[in-house]
């Protein structure tokens, strides 16, 4: 009995790997890919007004999810469309304050001017859009790839943080920043490294924001590594 009980067993474990080997063989000929993404960034400002510059490390963090819809057989190429959420940070000289009658006001702080943090910082809902390409099979998960697109964001929290020898200024929620954004995107590397460039193609701040009676046309541009999760 107690053979019967072992070679029954012996059997029954057979017959489960041999069914778990074939089931890892199975090829899904309807998958996707890159469905989940996450990334950091150093954020630069581009479009300078006179005299602006940045310092410290300014970073952005970006994850989301894209619904990836292969659109032809081999299913290499495929159009992606998705929600997300980015946090971004730039340390910069462009003092935000207050007059006495509670009006913002925009200046570049100067060369003589002491201060431990000068921060704005920005909330985005995004919509990301992208054209995919890339060299997978049903098989392979180590490919290459280029995904380039369009990003379309929210900006549903914005806040400037300064704090040196003025004192401590504040300033949450400005009116004048332009809470809609958007820009190109490209993606491209292989497996798990990517490199990532995201390029602003609207201005951060209203055209009610003036330094000296100019307008602040510095837009965001965000460089960085993109990793994706199926």
């Amino acid at each position: 009995m107690n053979r019967l009980l072992v070679i029954a067993v012996l059997l029954l474990s057979s017959l489960w790997s041999y069914t778990q080997e074939n089931a890892d063989k199975e090829i899904d000929s309807l998958y996707k890919e890159d469905q989940f993404y996450a990334g950091i960034t150093y954020n630069l400002i581009g479009n300078q007004p006179k005299n602006l510059s940045q310092s410290g490390f300014s970073l952005g963090f970006h994850l989301g999810f894209i619904k990836d819809m292969p659109i032809n057989d081999a299913r290499n190429m495929a159009i992606g469309i998705g929600l997300g959420y980015s946090a971004n940070s730039y340390n910069q000289n462009l003092l935000i304050s207050k007059n006495n009658f509670g009006n913002v006001r925009y200046s570049v702080l100067d060369n003589s001017s002491t201060y431990t943090k000068n921060k704005l910082s920005t909330h985005i809902l995004e919509v990301p859009i992208e054209f995919r390409w890339r060299t997978s099979t049903p098989t392979n998960y180590n490919f290459w790839r280029i995904y380039a697109g369009f990003k379309l964001g929210y900006v549903f929290a914005n806040t400037s943080n300064y704090e040196g020898d003025l004192g401590s200024i504040k300033n949450r929620n400005l009116k004048d920043f332009n809470n809609l954004q958007y820009g190109f995107t490209i993606s491209t590397g292989f497996n798990t490294w990517n490199l990532y460039v995201y390029y602003a193609l609207n201005k951060m701040f209203a055209e009610e924001a003036l330094i000296n009676g100019d307008n602040i046309d510095m837009n965001a541009v965000k460089i960085g590594l993109m990793f994706y999760i199926l």
